[in-house]
Parts: structure tokens; sequence; C-alpha cells
């Protein structure tokens, strides 16, 4: 089986301070995925063969992810629903517009004003889903957006998306977990983890090793479930949490806040706190399953069906010592 062309990102790193890296990188990403078990793997690579040939004439990765020009458009939505379901975006694809399960767009709006800039900085997102973030980094100026999710549905509607990106666009998904990167890599300006915290069963070790991958003086940018209260306070579910599997760490902001500054990070700053509602998370034409709605109590949307307290996600900001 063929797997998508990650050369253009290998020459990228050559000659880099992670130069090393490499030989083990190709290795990994052509074993995960043609070593897979995943039974769709045949239908999305097929879908992806199948994409009509397309000529971007103009983009818009500052305000939204869009990637206009002409197309055969006979059968190109049937093509990207085989990719269902769609989690991230929403993505406007030559005359297709992906109206994705969460509005991502309004999370990288509550963000962008408070981190610091990301003007021809390299880029770390663990956990990237689909990659529809590293498009917005591009957009404010990065220079180098790089994605790792083990998911192969989200990695290949990356390859779905770019399908209809410049060629010289510098953003890149790998089928990557975490504990597939080296222990230590510390060539990125900023690195991003969002959604991935409350899966962790020890956070602690994960709060510390994300220093490994950021240059010194470098930010992180983590986002997660949190609760109300003060430091010290820990929701662990027993079960699932809103409908979802592993989930084992839901801090207040103060107890992760403390929990970072005690992993080495430091000008811990909390830049926002959202409940998540019915508008940012919601089931769509791209996104069939159940959503935000079916996973809280029908007479008290304030708790989730399990009777913990609904979700509210923050972003937190922190630095690595130089």
């Amino acid at each position: 089986m063929s797997i998508p062309d990650y050369s253009p990102l290998y020459q990228e790193l050559r000659g880099s301070s992670v130069d090393g890296w490499i030989p083990d990188l190709q290795r990994l990403v052509k074993a995960n995925i043609e070593d897979s078990n995943d039974g769709h793997l045949p239908t999305w690579m097929s879908a992806l063969r199948s994409l009509p040939h397309f000529e971007c004439q103009s983009h818009d990765l500052e305000n939204a992810v869009r990637f206009d020009g002409d197309v055969d458009t006979s059968d190109l939505e049937n093509l990207l629903k085989t990719f269902h379901p769609w989690r991230k975006g929403p993505l406007d694809l030559a005359t297709i517009r992906i109206d994705s399960e969460w509005r991502s767009d309004w999370k990288w709006d509550r963000l962008k004003k408070e981190i610091t800039s990301l003007k021809d900085r390299t880029v770390l997102d663990i956990g990237s889903g689909n990659g529809y973030y590293l498009w917005r980094m591009l957009g404010v100026g990065a220079r180098l957006a790089i994605g790792i999710d083990p998911f192969l549905l989200f990695v290949m509607q990356f390859w779905a998306t770019k399908h209809f990106a410049p060629k010289n666009l510098n953003a890149w998904v790998l089928p990557l977990g975490w504990e597939d990167l080296p222990e230590q890599l510390p060539y990125f300006d900023t690195v991003f983890s969002m959604g991935v915290l409350y899966h962790r069963r020890n956070p602690e070790p994960f709060l510390k090793q994300l220093q490994n991958y950021v240059r010194p003086g470098g930010e992180l940018v983590l986002e997660t479930l949190v609760i109300d209260g003060s430091d010290g306070k820990v929701l662990v579910p027993d079960g699932r949490y809103a409908q979802m599997r592993n989930v084992w760490y839901i801090p207040s902001v103060a107890t992760l806040e403390m929990a970072l500054r005690d992993a080495g990070w430091k000008d811990v700053r909390c830049i926002d706190v959202t409940t998540t509602n019915f508008e940012e998370q919601r089931s769509t034409d791209w996104m069939t399953f159940e959503s935000l709605k079916e996973f809280l109590d029908p007479k008290d949307s304030s708790k989730t069906i399990e009777g913990y307290p609904a979700p509210i996600r923050a972003v937190i900001i922190a630095q690595k010592p130089k």
C-alpha cells in the first residue's frame, strides 16, 4: 500500500537539530500506516486517490481554513464524507464547506491574541486531530507546523484537506502518538497540547515530558477540561465522563497551574475558561453521531449524563525556562 508523501517534511528537517531523528521518523510513519489493523484504511486511501485535480487559486488561513479554485464537484462531497466523522473545522475546500462537530475557529479566536506570536516559529501540536489548527498557525505566520495524532482517520482527513492547499504550505500531520516522539526533541518554539491531558492516567510525567519538545524560552499552550474549585481539587470520573472513555484527570484551574509549576514551567497563566455550549459542539451532516446535547443531563444541562459537572475547558500558557 502506498502511503502519503512526507518527503518534503523530511527534506525540511535535514540539516536541523533533529536530523538524526529522520530515519526513525520515516520508519514509524511507514509502519503506523502500513501495519495498521484499521479496516477502513483501504477505503480512505482509495478516496484520497479519487479526489479530483485541483489548483488552488486563492486561500485564507488567517480568518478561516479556505482553499478556493475550480474543481469537478460532481462527487466531491461524497468523497469527502468518506472520512466521516469530521470533528474539527469548519473547512472550506473548493465549493464544499465541511461543517464539523466543533466550531474550532471559536477556540482559535479565544487564544490567538493571548499566545506569543507564531511568526517564523516552528510549532508542534500534540493530538492535532485533522490538522485544523496547523493551518490557522500558518495563517498567523508560523514557518513550520507539525501535528501528531495516532488516529489514522484524522491523518487521512488532513491529507484530504492538503489536497486542496498550495504545495508550499508547511503543515503536516504525522501518524504518531506522543509516546512515539524521542525522549529529547527540543526543536520547537511553541508546543500545543489541546484535549489530551485529561486522557493521561499520570498527568505529572506528561507535563514534565512536554518540556523536552520545547526550546529554552519556548512556549506551551495547554487546553483541557477543568472543574470549578480551588487548588488541590481534581475530578477523577468513575467510568465515562460525558460519554467519553479514558477520562482520568479533570483539575481545577488552580490545581493545573500548580501542577505546571511543579513540572518546571514558569510564567504560568490561564488565558481562557469557557463552558462548552450546543453551538460550539454539535451534530452536523459531517458528524452525524451523538454530540454534546446527548452527553448532558436532559433535565439539567449543568451536569453530564453521568451526573458530573458539564464540560468546561481552559487554556493555560507557560514558558520553558531559558
